[in-house]
This record gives structure tokens, C-alpha cells and sequence, in this order.
């Protein structure tokens, strides 16, 4: 009885092979928002370069509603730094007909850089997206300095009193004090909606993050990682407490950048983040 029934299972098995294989459904790639339509492509000069590109949703169709209003939280981020971060360029473009957008910016200096299109969509949270350019020539990366305290940068002198150890995902803050060529405290302007912004990126990796200095005049301005907040604070001329929340470990360059006598101030500090 035993051999009979593993016989017939046997032959309930093979009958089994033998017969057709069910339908698999094919599973597609996840639909997510990219760039479309980026120029330049291919390597370009040093100098005036003309970045142009439209955000395309997943649904196929161009991105053209952007959240605006108060605040720096609105419309396209656009900032492009070199791999080595010893250059940076931070511009908020206009949307043009059916989300095109394009920007003229200079690109000083040879080797690879990154395009970081930081965008705000009418509904839904922001994202991130990028394209890589090179400009032609020698490319001589520079290494990243070691923290200093004060740096000078077109004539404005500013401070940064950093704690002693900064840990990934944990809100810090910063305190930098500012003066101009004359020694006097900095008066903060209004600056695409904040007082000051805080621009991070990773060394190597180029991850990035972004955070803000908020005055009575700029609301809005608060950060957020995961469901930690943190927002900094100007509150007299020529202090600006300045917020960190940094995603992973490594090292940081922060480009700290105000308005103030006319013209924008980027001042950059090497972190060390745990």
C-alpha cells in the first residue's frame, strides 16, 4: 500500500510539471520624478554656462505647480557645487511655460561638478534630484581644510562657535558672529526667504542638507529630517544662530550664505559629524 501511494504521488508530481506554467505579471520600474530634457550634455567651458531642464513627474507629464508664498520652503532650489566642494553656486530660478527652466550661472574652475535641483512641488514634500557636469580642463582637486573658527570672505569676517562633537541625526546649533570689512556687526537681509541658509555636503559622497536662519520677517524656515525639526534663529545685527541636522556620519563642508551691504556672503567650515 505504501509503494502504491507514493506512486501515485509520483505521478500527481509529474503531472504537475508536465502541465502549463501559470501567468507571472511583469513588475515594472518604480515611477519617480526625473530630469528631462537637462543641458548641457557633454563638457563644457569655464565661464557662463546655461543649465535647462524640466522636472518630469510620474505620471510622465512635466512639473509645473510649485509651492510659493513666504519662506525659503518654495519653487526650485539650484545649487551646484565642484566634487572636491571647493566651489559652490546658489540660485532660486524662475519656472518658465510647461516647467522648463533655465538658469545662466558661471562655472569658474575645471573638473566634475554637482547639479543639485532641490524642488518644492504644490502638493506633497520636497525632493532632490541631480545631474553631473564637467568643465574642461586640468582638474586639481583640493583637499578639504581642517575646521577653523573664523574664515574671512569678501571682506566680512565671521565666527563660528561649533560644539565640541556633532552626531548625525541629532539636532545641534551653531552660533556665528558676524562683522563687516569695517568691523561692525552685519545687518542680515532678506535672502530667497531666510536671513541666512546653511548648506551641507557630504565629503565624497555629496550628501546634502539644507537648513535656515529665520528673522521676524522670514517665517517658514524650519528644517526637517525624518520627524526632528530645527530652525535657526537672527535676533540683532551680526549674530546668527544657526541650526545642524545632518543625515550620516563624515565629513561636512557647511556654506554658510547672507545677504548683507549689497551683496551675498559665503562663508565655508569643515565639520567633523559622528
Amino acid at each position: 500500500m505504501a509503494r502504491f501511494l507514493l506512486a501515485c504521488v509520483a505521478v500527481v508530481l509529474l503531472a504537475g510539471c508536465s502541465s502549463s506554467r501559470p501567468s507571472v505579471p511583469t513588475i515594472e520600474p518604480a515611477r519617480t520624478y526625473e530630469l528631462a530634457g537637462f543641458e548641457p550634455l557633454g563638457v563644457v567651458r569655464a565661464g557662463p554656462v546655461k543649465l535647462a531642464f524640466t522636472i518630469r513627474q510620474p505620471s510622465g507629464e512635466p512639473l509645473t505647480r510649485y509651492r510659493t508664498g513666504a519662506g525659503p520652503h518654495t519653487r526650485v532650489h539650484l545649487i551646484i557645487v565642484r566634487r572636491d566642494l571647493s566651489v559652490i553656486v546658489h540660485r532660486h530660478p524662475q519656472i518658465g511655460p510647461r516647467g522648463r527652466i533655465e538658469q545662466m550661472l558661471t562655472l569658474p574652475e575645471p573638473g566634475p561638478y554637482r547639479v543639485l535641483v532641490d524642488a518644492y512641488p504644490l502638493r506633497g514634500r520636497n525632493f532632490q534630484l541631480h545631474q553631473d557636469v564637467r568643465v574642461g580642463g586640468a582638474y586639481r582637486p583640493r583637499p578639504l581644510p581642517p575646521f577653523r573658527q573664523t574664515v574671512t570672505a569678501d571682506g566680512y569676517r565671521v565666527t563660528l562657535a561649533a560644539p565640541k562633537r556633532l552626531r548625525a541625526v541629532e539636532p545641534a546649533f551653531m552660533t556665528a558672529t558676524v562683522t563687516d570689512p569695517q568691523g561692525r556687526p552685519a545687518e542680515f537681509k532678506p535672502y530667497f526667504g531666510a536671513l541666512a541658509h546653511a548648506i551641507f555636503f557630504r565629503g565624497g559622497s555629496l550628501d546634502y542638507f539644507h537648513t535656515h536662519v529665520c528673522g521676524p520677517a522670514t517665517p517658514g524656515c524650519t528644517s526637517v529630517l525624518g520627524g526632528t525639526r530645527v530652525v535657526g534663529r537672527a535676533t540683532k545685527p551680526g549674530k546668527a544662530q544657526v541650526g545642524v541636522l545632518l543625515p550620516v556620519a563624515g565629513t561636512w563642508r557647511l556654506f554658510l550664505q547672507f545677504e548683507t551691504g549689497g551683496r551675498v556672503v559665503t562663508a565655508p567650515f569643515t565639520l567633523q559629524v559622528r
